[in-house]
């Protein structure tokens, strides 16, 4: 008896000393495990929604694609070609690599931006949890939350912009937090250049700059150190309100108005005016079918049981009070996206549609990944706190990620397949590329309306005259005849641009339509007009 007494104890000891060894080892490499797996679990995402063809659905992913193209070819390359209709960060970041064939057309350039903000993303939501005293376990469930959300995996594959804006926010507020414990001014900085990054990625990092300068002010007043408010703020708002202070300035410099982004043909704004008037803003002006469209969104990006979960352990590390309260202050910035999104609603400056729940069709339901790496920092953050149930919460949560995988159970890819984010633009994509690859001559073509077109075409920018190539637009609207040897346009739509602008040009009337498609329409120069149509680069430093 007594034998086995000595056994069982025996086995005990080197069950704890193994255990405890293992802690250990992961303790010492956790940094640099995370980010591998992380590393690898964006590189299988790309290849696996690259093969199956997802990774360039968003028609968007394509135009985030084609305005860095612009800016390296085309018949007015250049920076200015970033234009005006979104923030230039991300396409900034593709210039390196959008130069060459394979990463445009694969769409790995902006993917590329994508796969390392979600490396980042996932690296920061392990960094929050250490900071608020998580153990290992939790550590894990956390960054796994993030890195097995199917709707984070696919977005991760593609040119889209949510990626990037969820590592600078995520950065931005997790330095702004490190600051709040330790007050150094360094930390500060940090957090004011990742915010600033945001501004310049997203129109949801201005608000967050917004909400930290507020959340900065309170800890410094909670902290006693009121003659230290005016120095805080002023460092803060200098570095992080930069991009938008450039932002103006750009837009005063290229176009010629600060608030050009704001209301010019081709922001948000127009697009949302048009909206209205057809009664598709219903969320305006109506809170509770803003907060309920924008909760849904949440709830089908993050699914419901980890967003349930998550949103408990955000009470709980509310109410934590082992949690520097100073360091609770500052989290509440995690929250900035939810509320952007409900007001932005509200306010009729976004627009969200969910079958069954307001519209028809899908769109922009990806704004609801937002909140994606604040409910992960929760999940993880309950499991370790609940150490009577967390073996039940994981369960659930496995169960939950099982069934998600195998029925591929993401409104991000329903989004692109099948809502108003999607439009099937092969057909006349695939007749540019059949019949005029080979042939010389320009193709007339408003990338506002068409950038998917002229990406899905395969042929080289230098190819289209649109409205960035200066003065190659202003004589072909006016000469099409002249200028151009195929125009793509929605006849009849003065939404489209060229439409609008060469409806009444009398050298219009020297092309036949030779397809009609839902999308667009394909006219060509008639035979008897092609012997005087310019076909090569004549503008040079005119242009």
């Amino acid at each position: 008896m007594h034998k086995l007494q000595t056994i069982s104890t025996f086995e005990i000891t080197i069950s704890k000393n193994f255990l405890a060894k293992v802690q250990d080892f992961l303790k010492e490499h956790m940094d640099i495990g995370v980010i591998t797996i992380l590393t690898l679990v964006a590189l299988f995402s790309f290849m696996f929604y690259y093969t199956n063809g997802l990774g360039l659905k968003y028609n968007d992913a394509r135009s985030h694609l084609d305005i860095g193209r612009r800016v390296v070819e085309g018949l007015k390359p250049g920076i200015a070609q970033l234009g005006s209709v979104w923030l230039p960060l991300p396409h900034v970041l593709m210039i390196p690599t959008i130069w060459s064939d394979f990463f445009w057309h694969t769409g790995l350039s902006g993917a590329l931006v994508s796969m390392l903000s979600f490396v980042a993303t996932g690296y920061l939501v392990y960094l929050f949890l250490k900071r608020y005293n998580v153990g290992i376990l939790g550590q894990i469930v956390g960054v796994g939350v993030m890195a097995s959300n199917i709707n984070t995996l696919y977005l991760t594959s593609t040119a889209m912009t949510e990626l990037l804006l969820l590592a600078t926010m995520t950065a931005g507020v997790y330095y702004l937090i490190v600051w709040a414990k330790d007050e150094k001014i360094i930390n500060l900085v940090k957090s004011a250049f990742w915010i600033m990054l945001a501004t310049i990625t997203r129109y949801d990092g201005w608000f967050l700059f917004a909400i930290a300068a507020l959340l900065i002010g309170a800890i410094v007043l909670k902290k006693r150190k009121i003659h230290a408010i005016e120095g805080n703020l002023i460092l803060f708002a200098t570095l992080a309100g930069f991009g938008i202070f450039l932002w103006f300035l750009w837009n005063l410099l290229i176009f010629n108005d600060p608030l050009y982004f704001i209301f010019g043909p081709y922001s948000a704004h127009a697009q949302q005016a048009q909206l209205k008037a057809a009664g598709e803003l219903p969320t305006i002006g109506n809170f509770y079918l803003s907060l309920k469209t924008y909760l849904f969104a949440m709830m089908y990006n993050s699914y419901t049981y980890p967003a349930i979960v998550g949103l408990i352990g955000l009470v709980a590390l509310w109410f934590d009070r082992k949690i520097d309260y100073c360091v609770r202050i500052a989290s509440i910035a995690l929250f900035a996206p939810f509320v952007f999104n409900i007001l932005a609603l509200y306010l009729g400056h976004s627009v969200l549609f969910l079958p069954e729940i307001i519209g028809n069709t899908w769109f922009n339901v990806r704004y609801g990944l937002m909140m994606v790496p604040t409910l992960a920092i929760a999940f993880g953050y309950i499991v370790d706190r609940s150490k009577n149930y967390r073996w039940v919460l994981l369960g659930l949560f496995f169960l939950i990620s099982f069934f998600s995988f195998i029925s591929y159970d993401a409104v991000t890819i329903d989004d692109a397949l099948y809502g108003a984010s999607q439009k099937n633009v092969s057909e006349v994509s695939g007749w540019l590329r059949e019949n005029t690859k080979s042939k010389e001559g320009y193709i007339l073509i408003s990338a506002a309306s068409h950038d998917a077109v002229i990406f899905s075409s395969g042929l080289p920018m230098k190819k289209f005259i649109h409205e960035g190539t200066g003065a190659y637009w202003d004589y072909a609207v006016e000469d099409p005849d002249k200028w151009a040897s195929w125009i793509v346009l929605r006849t009849h739509d003065v939404n489209d641009l060229t439409f609008r602008e060469i409806q009444d040009a009398q050298g219009f009337k020297n092309f036949e339509l030779v397809d009609h498609y839902p999308f667009a329409d394909i006219y060509q120069l008639k035979p008897e007009y092609r012997v005087s149509v310019i076909t090569k680069p004549i503008l040079g430093k005119l242009k």
